[in-house]
């Protein structure tokens, strides 16, 4: 459930030993303590020539003007003895434009930080290089473009380079670097590195450098053939997301007597975790998290004593967790999740006394969790658990030596009893308790407890709970207590006042025994984003006080009794993007429909609609799901589908243009977009993977006319059913242009003609029904199309070959000859027209000159053809007679 949650968890605190660190300290600082010494006038004119150049939409440099002391104006600060600009501090500060050469002529600046600006993709000035009393650069995240400037290695003053989160910028190589003598810390993180092989050798040169962060910088090598790298003074290594896929190197081993931390984050790095870790005396963090690291976590590595921050999250790691591990002792993050770990959780863990979040979730553990795993664990803030074949068993009068903020522990068994523990949890905001097996009723303490929690997942239990007992506090953002046996008229939880102030986005009661008509007290809930009430007892219609949820993004009412009309209040809710109402009591679909122009999935089946498919419904071009079948829809099928561009186009089906809230559900791996489609006949649920299927399914109605020809410009569409109707014509000749079609199902239509030949260029096609229909002719020859079943084209009697048992000779014979033909395939044809053209004129003046020249065989001939003629029409009429009314029994 919170998988994402805990990369949040890990990103966050990776973030902490990043270089980005510094920051805003000392921004709108005044210089109050400056001496009487005024701000030189020649460092004034040269910072006001850098303002003339600069673009400042924040108004930052708005002190800076002439008939002030420079020495006071923001960002700037200078040497109190001579009054000299020595530091320029503009970060953060939204400045773009042009960087002045100006900049030469502050003689005594050794601090320049312009990091977190727009500088719109130029590169960095080559000037920068002759500002020799530089101590001090950072140019991180100010969207600065283009090769790194060797200039830079004459900067031999430097300590502090900051050139990291500049996506576009890249080194030719790093040879350059070798006058920066004095660096002891460098960024050069998102700094495409790839075309300098000998990066480690250069980086290893630095004696003073104690900091070295090349975050994503397109490495592939830690060249783990190297015996020995001399990095005598590192204390912070991190490399995470490269390349590196191969095994963790032994020159690690080097750095034993310095390194406190080492993040190889994402680095595809494989194999074991190797002795020369476990040599790193000092380390106080360890991030080896989204690997692809195997065997065995190492016993030894709990001699790392020092440790604090502790991430082999997400690998495949199997075994047991090593009981060593209670020996580290300042351990505050211990993150062990998403691996193949078997075998018990260790009670050591339950001696560290620093311990702040554990993260187990999502291995192979079993066994027993009691109260001796938690005996020391006062200080535990984040339980990670879940998915997890646990036993978490604790005394019902159990009162944890801990204040929970983060508890994480669906998918293990708890129940059958309400965990009672968690009432002396006074801190948590994220509740997860989702199928741990818990039944019964809920007790009574359990809402008033809610009152500062941010997240609740009650899912999937037994929980039995009259819903007017709910009480909600002011800070819950998401309820989900689907699955369960919630009962009682929804309108008591949604009207009752002591909830009225609620903050709540997303309210899931899907799947419980809510009875009831929707309430009219909509207007106390306009946070929700996210609202599913479906497969409850719900009646009554849809009211229009529905219309004041603005900020709702899914609609889910699916599988009740609701009835009548969808009010037009909703179009209101213009930001939804899933309606669900399938499986209710509807009338008729609304022209307004196409005005919610963010709708990605709009599922009505199985509602009793009736009337047309109106045409408004083409103006959704976000459509990637279209669900209308097995309702008493009539009419044709809308000629304008061709407008949904989602269906038409790739990638025109934008995610990113989900609120921040939504992603801030995702996160929690909340799927607050999940469905149930019928894509290939059977029903499945879509969710995570929804946003790939494109689906247009109007099966089980009344419609009439052809299908429209310009369904064939939905070429991104994945799943067509049409069957069960009344269509006529034919197929669309150019349906095989839809090469994405893994489905398409026709039958018990009344479609007529060959199937196309083009369907044989539909390659992906896995599931085909042309049953029962009047097409006819020779079934187009592809390995897709033979590999179906024959009760796919069973029912139309014209059809042949295979797979039917019915075989078309002639037709093959036909299809057969090849169009270009051998050099003695045409000489012999050549041959053949040339006979057949003498003979035939020999034959005409052999007949016709005889019957020319002599009357009486002339009268006799045409006596006889006459007679001939007679007999053919009487007999062919008669056929025809016979076969209309063959056809006729067919039909019935």
């Amino acid at each position: 459930m919170a998988a994402s949650f805990a990369t949040l968890h890990h990103v966050l605190f990776l973030v902490w030993f990043l270089p980005i660190a510094f920051s805003l300290s000392f921004f709108f600082f005044k210089a109050e303590s400056i001496s009487n010494v005024s701000c030189n006038e020649k460092d004034k004119q040269a910072l006001l020539t850098l303002k003339r150049g600069l673009t400042d939409q924040e108004h930052v440099l708005s002190s800076w003007s002439d008939h002030k002391d420079c020495c006071i104006w923001d960002g700037v600060f200078c040497d109190k003895k001579i009054g000299r600009v020595s530091e320029l501090h503009l970060n953060y500060s939204r400045l773009g434009g042009e960087i002045s050469g100006s900049l030469l002529q502050l003689e005594h600046l050794n601090y320049l930080d312009l990091s977190y600006n727009n500088f719109n993709c130029t590169p960095i000035p080559t000037f920068l290089g002759s500002m020799f009393s530089l101590t001090h650069l950072d140019l991180s995240g100010a969207n600065f473009c283009g090769l790194i400037p060797h200039q830079l290695g004459n900067l031999s003053s430097l300590r502090h380079l900051s050139l990291g989160v500049n996506s576009n910028l890249y080194v030719d190589n790093l040879r350059w670097m070798s006058g920066l003598s004095a660096i002891q810390y460098l960024d050069l993180n998102s700094v495409d590195l790839h075309r300098e092989v000998d990066w480690l050798q250069i980086m290893s040169k630095f004696p003073s450098l104690s900091e070295l962060s090349l975050n994503y910088c397109q490495l592939d090598s830690l060249n783990p053939s190297l015996g020995f790298v001399n990095f005598t003074s590192l204390r912070v290594l991190s490399l995470f997301g490269n390349h590196f896929n191969h095994e963790i190197p032994n020159w690690f081993s080097n750095l034993s007597t310095s390194l406190l931390r080492l993040g190889l984050t994402q680095s595809s790095l494989k194999g074991n975790i190797p002795p020369s870790i476990f040599n790193l005396e000092k380390l106080e963090l360890l991030s080896l998290y989204i690997n692809k690291l195997t065997e065995q976590i190492p016993e030894l590595l709990g001699q790392l004593k020092h440790l604090m921050y502790l991430d082999l999250g997400y690998n495949s790691l199997n075994g047991p967790i090593p009981s060593s591990f209670g020996n580290l002792s300042h351990i505050r993050s211990l993150y062990l999740d998403q691996n193949q770990l078997n075998g018990t959780i260790p009670k050591s863990l339950g001696l560290l006394s620093k311990l702040e979040t554990l993260y187990v979730g999502k291995n192979s553990l079993t066994g027993t969790v009691d109260e001796r795993h938690f005996r020391k664990l006062s200080k535990l803030k984040n339980l990670y658990m879940t998915e997890t074949p646990l036993f978490f068993n604790v005394n019902s009068n159990w009162v944890p030596p801990f204040q929970l903020g983060y508890a994480s522990m669906g998918s293990i068994k708890i129940g059958p009893n309400f965990p009672s523990w968690l009432q002396s949890q006074r801190s948590l905001s994220f509740l997860d308790v989702s199928m741990t097996g818990i039944s019964g009723k809920a007790p009574g303490w359990f809402w008033n407890w809610t009152s500062n929690i941010t997240f609740i997942n009650l899912s999937n239990n037994h929980i039995e709970c009259d819903v007017s007992d709910i009480f909600l506090g002011s800070t819950v953002q998401v309820l989900n207590i689907a699955n369960n046996s919630f009962y009682g008229p929804i309108s008591r939880f949604l009207c009752q006042k002591k909830i009225r102030k609620n903050k709540l986005k997303v309210l899931d009661a899907s799947n419980n025994l809510l009875s009831g008509e929707l309430s009219h007290c909509w207007k106390y809930w306009q946070s929700l984003i996210h609202l599913n009430l479906g497969s409850n007892n719900l009646v009554g219609g849809i009211p229009y006080s529905m219309g004041a949820l603005v900020n709702l993004q899914s609609l889910r009412l699916q599988k009740n009794s609701i009835c009548g009309d969808i009010p037009s209040s909703l179009k209101k809710c213009s930001n939804l993007r899933l309606i669900d109402m399938g499986d209710n009591h509807l009338s008729i679909i609304p022209l307004w429909i196409g005005e919610m122009k963010n709708v990605s999935v709009l599922r009505l089946r199985s509602s009793e609609f009736k009337g047309y498919i109106p045409q408004q419904i083409c103006q959704i071009s976000s459509l990637i799901v279209l669900d209308l079948a097995n309702n008493s829809l009539s009419g044709s099928i809308p000629n304008c589908l061709k407008n949904i561009s989602a269906m038409a186009f790739p990638n025109s089906y934008d995610i990113s243009s989900f609120s921040m809230s939504l992603l801030y559900l995702y996160a929690y791996k909340y799927d607050v977009e999940n469905v149930q489609l019928v894509p290939k006949g059977k029903e499945m649920e879509y969710n995570k993977n929804l946003k790939l299927v494109r689906l247009i399914d109007l099966s089980s109605n009344n419609l009439s006319g052809s299908i429209p020809t310009e369904i064939s410009d939905l070429f991104e569409l994945r799943f067509l059913n049409l069957s069960r109707n009344h269509l006529m014509g034919k197929i669309p000749e150019k349906i095989g242009s839809m090469k994405e079609l893994e489905s398409v199902d026709l039958s018990r239509n009344h479609l007529s003609g060959e199937i196309p030949p083009s369907m044989s260029n539909l390659s992906f096609l896995s599931l085909l029904d042309l049953s029962y229909n009047n097409l006819s002719g020779r079934i187009p020859s592809s390995t897709q199309l033979q590999s179906f079943d024959a009760l796919r084209y069973i029912g139309n009697l014209q059809l042949c070959g295979d797979p039917l048992p019915k075989s078309c000779t002639i037709e093959e014979q036909s299809l057969n000859k090849s169009p270009i033909g051998s050099v003695e395939d045409d000489y012999e044809n050549s041959s053949f027209y040339i006979g057949m053209g003498v003979g035939f004129a020999t034959g005409f003046w052999v007949i016709c000159g005889a019957l020319f020249f002599n009357r009486t065989w002339r009268h006799a001939y045409f006596r006889f053809a006459d007679e001939i003629k007679d007999w053919i029409y009487v007999t062919t009429m008669i056929k025809m007679n016979l076969l209309e009314k063959l056809r006729l029994c067919l039909s019935k």
